[in-house]
Formats: C-alpha cells, sequence, structure tokens
C-alpha cells in the first residue's frame, strides 16, 4: 500500500479532533453561556454595552464561547431596525504595550483578519512604528466613531499587554470622555488568572463590570466531550471503552483543557492508525493512549529545550536528578547548589543564581516545569517540579548528554520513574 493512498481504518474526519473545529454547541458550558448572555443582553435592547472580562486557563471555552454569542447577537439584531452591531476581533498574541494594540485594532478595522470582524473602512492601515501613542488612538477613535452603532471590541489574550495597561482604562471610557457617537463595549478575554489582580484599579474598575470564570473541565465533562467528537471523527466501535476516560483523566489531572484532551486522543488515534496500516489490529487502546501522553510530553521538553543555552540544559538535568531521588518539589536555592555541580561536571562554569532562576522560569513558561507555591516557616517561596514525566525529560535530554541510564536507574530504584 502506497503511503498516500485514502484508505483509512478508524478515523473517518480527523478535522473534528482538532481543537480549532467548531462544534454546532459548545458542550458542558451551560452554565457560562447563559451569564455571559445575561452580560450581552443591554446590547440586543440598544442600550450602551456592559464591559466583560473572561478569564481561565487555555482550552476552557472562552474564545468559542465568544464566537458563538456574538454570532447570535448579530442574528437577532439583524430583527430590529434600531440595532446596529459590529465587533471588531483581535488576537493580542505580540501585543506587549496598548500602542501595538490599538495599531493592530486600526488595522483590524481597515483590513480586517479575524473571523468575527464584520466592519471595514476605506482608510489604508498604518505603520506598526512612527507614530506617537496619542495619534494612533486618535485615529481609532475616529474609526470607531464612523462605525457608529453598538461596537464591540474582543481582545482575546489580554494579559499578553502585561502591565501596559492604558488602552484598557482609554477605550471603555472614550464614549463618555470624547462624546463619541458609538455606543462603544470591550470584552476582555484572559488565561492569566492574575492578570485581573494586577490591573490597575482604574482599569478594573472600567473593564471588569461583568466577570465570568470558565472553570477548568473535570473529568466528566471532558469525556463528553471527546464522545461528541469522537462519534463524527472515528469510525464505529473502534475505540476500546478506556480510552477516552484516559484520555479525560490525563488533562483533567493536568490543566481541566478540552484542548488537551483532544490533541491526546488525536495523537492515540494517530498512533492506532499508523499501526492499522501496517497490518495490525483497527482499534485505538489504552496502550495507545499512554504512548501519545509519552510522546507528546517528549515533544514538549524538546520544544522547550529549543529556547534553552546549554547551561539552561543542565539546568533541566538537575531538576531530573532531584525527580529521580524523590526530591522535588525543591526550592531554587537547593536547586542551584546541585546545578552547580551538574556545571563543573560537564565541564562548565556555573552561572549566577540569578541568571538560574530565569532558565527555570523558562522552562515553566514553556510546560516542562512546574511552579509550586509553599509556604514555610521563613514565609512563602517557590519550588520547581518537574511537569513532565520522567522518563520523557530523560529521553529528550539523551540527545544532548548522551546515555542517562545512571538517572533511570536511581528513579527506578526510589520508585520514581514513570
Amino acid at each position: 500500500m502506497g503511503r498516500f493512498t485514502r484508505e483509512s481504518f478508524i478515523i473517518r474526519d480527523n478535522d473534528v479532533l482538532r481543537d480549532d473545529y467548531q462544534p454546532e454547541t459548545l458542550e458542558e458550558r451551560d452554565a457560562e453561556l447563559d451569564e455571559y448572555a445575561a452580560a450581552l443582553r443591554p446590547v440586543i435592547q440598544g442600550w450602551q454595552p456592559n464591559n466583560v472580562f473572561l478569564y481561565g486557563v487555555t482550552g476552557v471555552g472562552k474564545t468559542a464561547a465568544t464566537h458563538d454569542l456574538l454570532k447570535e447577537l448579530q442574528e437577532s439584531a439583524d430583527q430590529y431596525d434600531d440595532v446596529d452591531v459590529n465587533i471588531i476581533e483581535l488576537n493580542c498574541t505580540g501585543c506587549n504595550t496598548s500602542y501595538q494594540v490599538a495599531v493592530n485594532l486600526v488595522n483590524e478595522i481597515r483590513k480586517p483578519n479575524h473571523p468575527l470582524t464584520n466592519v471595514s473602512s476605506s482608510r489604508a492601515p498604518i505603520s506598526e512604528t512612527g507614530y506617537q501613542q496619542k495619534r494612533v488612538f486618535r485615529e481609532l477613535y475616529a474609526d470607531l466613531e464612523d462605525i457608529g452603532g453598538t461596537v464591540l471590541v474582543v481582545l482575546d489574550e489580554i494579559d499578553n499587554i502585561g502591565s501596559d495597561d492604558d488602552i484598557l482604562y482609554e477605550l471603555p471610557r472614550a464614549r463618555s470622555q470624547l462624546d463619541l457617537d458609538v455606543k462603544l463595549g470591550v470584552i476582555g478575554i484572559s488565561n492569566d488568572f492574575k492578570f485581573r489582580d494586577n490591573l490597575s484599579p482604574k482599569v478594573k474598575d472600567t473593564l471588569c463590570e461583568e466577570e465570568i470564570l470558565f472553570p477548568p473541565y473535570d473529568a466528566g465533562e471532558l469525556q463528553n466531550i471527546l464522545r461528541e467528537r469522537a462519534e463524527i471523527a472515528l469510525y464505529d466501535d473502534v475505540l476500546e471503552d478506556d480510552v477516552i476516560p484516559l484520555c479525560a483523566a490525563f488533562s483533567a489531572r493536568d490543566s481541566g483543557s478540552a484542548r488537551q484532551a483532544l490533541r491526546l486522543l488525536r495523537k492515540a488515534v494517530d498512533i492506532a492508525e499508523s499501526e492499522a496500516r501496517a497490518g495490525g489490529d483497527a482499534f485505538v487502546t489504552e496502550e495507545h493512549v499512554r504512548e501519545g501522553e509519552f510522546q507528546i510530553q517528549r515533544q514538549q521538553v524538546v520544544e522547550g529545550m529549543h529556547s534553552l543555552t546549554q547551561h539552561g540544559q543542565h539546568v533541566l538535568l538537575t531538576v531530573c536528578q532531584l525527580a529521580a531521588r524523590g526530591e522535588t518539589p525543591e526550592r531554587t536555592k537547593a536547586i542551584y547548589r546541585r546545578y552547580q555541580k551538574v556545571a563543573r561536571k560537564n565541564g562548565q562554569e556555573p552561572l549566577k543564581r540569578r541568571r538560574v532562576h530565569d532558565h527555570l522560569s523558562d522552562l515553566n513558561l514553556h510546560g516542562v516545569l512546574q511552579l509550586v507555591d509553599s509556604s514555610g516557616g521563613r514565609g512563602n517561596y517557590n519550588e520547581y517540579d518537574l511537569d513532565v514525566s520522567l522518563s520523557s525529560a530523560l529521553d529528550a535530554l539523551e540527545s544532548e548528554f548522551g546515555d542517562l541510564e545512571g538517572i533511570r536507574e536511581l528513579a527506578k530504584k526510589n520508585g520514581t520513574l514513570d
């Protein structure tokens, strides 16, 4: 059989298992959708919109809920002559200042790139550099007033702007402060629970009129989501009974993210499909799920290591050694002491403690390590632990350090090798 034939033993439509697939209904989010719809209801009355702030970890339905509800809102608004709903959507990834957000909003209006944006302008996009912030804000306000009616500005992944939150203060107040002939509302979506707490009080008062928490999915909810997708994506009777519960359990234990659970199911299905094409059974089993989880974690480590210097790799190796000994989570101070030995053993002069802390933070950002908040007799402090399996971390590190069988044997002796 050729490599590129259309024959498939397990998969009917793989796209349905992708996280960007839009199901007809958003599963397991009825309460949040009702609360969200109530916050948006003033729009259909022709009143000034509420500012809404959504928060929750990635993959729990915030963006999907926004897309579903705003499309429904537009369809409902079309029934009324006195309601004109316009939407501008912007994903703030890559925008770490208010200036950048404002420039990208102007350009989204003038050259739409996001699915919810339904406005248009004859004005040319502007350069991302070279303007004063006040000038960009004036351009934005002029465009908003030209649009008129009710304008909802959706700022997804809003936490990317960090502490430079001027635009989150200015936008909600623009109508009253500048006497704009437009009813303006802002919908902010954040994956960072702490972002709201770090907003300045003046921004919090204006942006967070309505706050909606999207909590992590539990294992039962994830099972329902996965079953709904699997019924469409896969042929009948190709999943063993424990496949979906295991995918859901892995995700619920980690993040409660539907995106993560779908990725794991898709990986398990891909492994099983490859085996079936090679003459194996056309079934997805628990072993496929576990192998998929291992491969995903190993790739996660590899991707995290791409941003590391050799010293960063030594830091990860240090945490692996501590994990093998059963000594994680561990404080930065203790990690640094062992790192110094690891670096010197590998012919490197150790970095200062501050730089090692930076590498730990980088590994945490990439999901390779997890930061554990702890309390001790002398107050609060941070500890680090692996956020992937020790086996997958060692597999990835062996490409840089060679055979790490000694650490594996130590982990087996201590019962820490997963």
